[in-house]
């Protein structure tokens, strides 16, 4: 039985879940996934992994409460389980040899930015953080990061916490100063194309991770698929990580608002609008 141990609402729409899977989170690691159904009639949705506890055997998830199968996931407490849990899925961030990242997460990615964080620390790099978020109220995991981070930058689009402005500001500052072993960016598709661009003026190497809709999570659906660098990738066993300067992301955007659509009118059937 995949229950939930610990429920907790980080702001008006995002939850934290961690939930009973010790053969997920004994082999675990930073930049992985999980697909999960609510009960037996759900359907399948990914969601990264944002912790684990190998000697508990528990894995923890953040996600934005914004669709059908969200929402479900949101009415869920503590002591309820989940029909699937099946992971953990994609390829691992490969960490080795870095000493120094630049870390940018946007948004519900800066959930998917702290376990690789937490893995960068444990092996001594040195780590600047930038977080951006629409405003104020939307603001989670702050002190972890600051805890974790050397320089650490908080950046909203109204200016009522933080930096006024978005994330390119304060890494082209960083970027104009320093040289990263990496740079590593999460969050939505226009603000990883433009830290991309950013960082492909300053020869810097990025990573991005992509989420793409994902059904089987083998590769076999097709659905996650990305051009990278010419190429067709899939999200599911490609990646999800990959090279941000040789991502498409004009098809990405593309791809994602035809999928968003569908689901906007289902959750609208739900309701009852």
């Amino acid at each position: 039985m995949y229950r939930i141990l610990k429920k907790e609402q980080l702001n008006p729409n995002v939850f934290l879940l961690e939930i009973t899977a010790p053969a997920v989170a004994k082999k675990a690691r930073p930049g992985q996934f999980v697909i999960l159904r609510v009960d037996e009639r759900g359907e399948r949705i990914p969601l990264t992994i944002a912790g684990f506890d190998r000697g508990a055997g528990t894995v923890r998830v953040i996600f934005q409460a914004v669709g059908l199968t969200t929402y479900k996931l949101a009415g869920l407490g503590e002591g309820d389980a989940l029909a699937d849990f099946v992971g953990p899925l994609g390829k691992a961030s490969d960490l080795s040899g870095i000493q120094s990242a630049a870390i940018v997460g946007g948004g519900l990615g800066s959930a998917i930015c702290y376990p690789l964080a937490c893995a960068l620390k444990e092996q001594g790099a040195e780590i600047d953080v930038i977080m951006g978020f629409r405003t104020a109220e939307l603001v989670f995991l702050e002190e972890e990061f600051k805890a974790l981070s050397n320089r650490f930058y908080l950046t909203t689009d109204d200016g009522s916490k933080g930096e006024k402005g978005f994330v390119t500001g304060p890494l082209e500052r960083l970027l104009f100063e320093r040289n990263y072993d990496v740079v590593y960016a999460v969050g939505p598709l226009p603000m990883m194309k433009n830290v991309a661009k950013l960082t492909k003026k300053y020869e810097q190497k990025t990573i991005v991770s992509m989420n793409p809709i994902m059904i089987d999570g083998t590769g076999m659906c097709g659905g996650c698929r990305l051009t990278v660098g010419g190429e067709v990738k899939f999200a599911c066993v490609d990646g999800p990580e990959f090279d941000g300067h040789a991502v498409d992301f004009d098809e990405a955007i593309t791809r994602t608002a035809m999928y968003e659509h569908e689901e906007k009118e289902a959750l609208c059937r739900l309701k009852g609008i």
